[in-house]
């Protein structure tokens, strides 16, 4: 109850109404989590929100450490990523949970933590697409989890690449449209800039 409570936390909608005066729900995606942050309300912002969800998931992984028992911290951290997928705090409309999972791997495996966030930074670069990103990354993760020998690293991460997948249904269909959002850094933004100034180069003809 602790760990769901906690991932309920709103971050973004919180940081924008209190510093912004704006509900991030209202601008951009609709989405409360901290790639609409950095959207609406800019890279503070979008830093400040992504550390509160991924601090979440941590917080919540240590609870079986805080209360001196036996339990598989990444099991615990589930109630976290739920929490944040579904808010209590937020009429049960939350994010895709991606920086709070990402949270809970860094106490339960910190080095496969590293090996996510390579693998998220590395793709995020080549397509500067945030959705792509987190749904390559997420299978990538389940695919690598089998070398560690550990079946509930592997469950989880297939459950959560499933749910990754189904959250990012309406990116899907933008991305096979080619008009899915790009932050504004990476080989795919670069691309597309290309395209669009040779395009309106083509139109001044």
């Amino acid at each position: 109850m602790i760990g769901y409570l906690l991932g309920s936390i709103p971050s973004g909608v919180w940081i924008g109404k209190l510093f912004y005066g704006k509900d991030i729900r209202d601008y951009g995606s609709g989405n409360m989590g901290t790639t609409n942050t950095f959207r609406v309300l800019g890279k503070k912002a979008g830093i400040i929100v992504l550390l509160m969800d991924m601090l979440k998931g941590t917080l919540t992984a240590l609870l079986p450490l805080f209360f001196g028992v036996q339990v598989n911290a990444l099991l615990i951290g589930l109630s976290a990523i739920i929490g944040h997928a579904f808010p209590i705090f937020a009429h049960f409309k939350g994010g895709k949970a991606v920086a709070t999972s990402v949270g809970v791997l860094l106490i339960y495996n910190p080095i496969f933590f590293c090996v996510v966030w390579a693998i998220f930074l590395t793709t995020l670069y080549v397509t500067s697409m945030v959705s792509v990103a987190s749904m390559l990354g997420f299978t990538l993760i389940t695919i690598i989890s089998l070398f560690f020998n550990d079946t509930v690293l592997t469950l989880v991460a297939l459950v959560l690449t499933i749910f990754v997948f189904y959250r990012h249904w309406g990116n899907i269909a933008r991305i096979k449209n080619g008009t899915e959002n790009m932050v504004h850094f990476g080989l795919g933004y670069k691309h597309r800039l290309k395209k669009e100034q040779a395009a309106q180069h083509e139109q001044k003809k």
